[in-house]
């Protein structure tokens, strides 16, 4: 019986941590740096979303993993998150790392999340340029 029991309690084990794998975000972002070709790492990322007086309320600020990567923005829990928000890459510190000076000290892309499918905010980065566009 205790064989079972131990059995039965490491098949749920089992089942809370894929149920816990299974968190979705809505939003993500990647920055490739075209000066390296390389992803920029280590750089910071705020999200905002604006309110119903036109004001903005940070959501998160996370950086960019070894991949130039945040992948885990808008939780993705039932609730509503459609609406107009903001990413706000902060650039200047990214390239005095590097030793490099830049126009832009940070860029502010603007978007609108209008349902609850998966959306992805890129950008290419330069010091004195960049490009975004809606990615998959």
């Amino acid at each position: 019986m205790k064989k079972i029991t131990l059995i039965i309690l490491v098949f749920i084990g089992i089942m809370q941590v894929s149920l816990a794998q299974e968190t979705k975000f809505q939003l993500s972002s990647h920055i490739l740096d075209i000066t390296t070709g390389k992803p920029a790492t280590n750089v910071k990322i705020t999200l905002s979303k604006m309110n119903k007086n036109d004001t903005w309320t940070m959501v998160e600020e996370k950086n960019t993993d070894s991949n130039g990567r945040i992948k885990d923005f808008l939780k993705q829990d039932g609730k509503d998150n459609t609406g107009i928000y903001k990413l706000t890459f902060h650039t200047s510190p990214y390239f005095k790392s590097l030793g490099n000076k830049s126009f832009y000290p940070f860029i502010e892309v603007v978007f609108e999340l209008v349902d609850n499918e998966h959306y992805h905010v890129p950008i290419t980065l330069s010091p004195f340029g960049y490009s975004t566009y809606r990615g998959n």
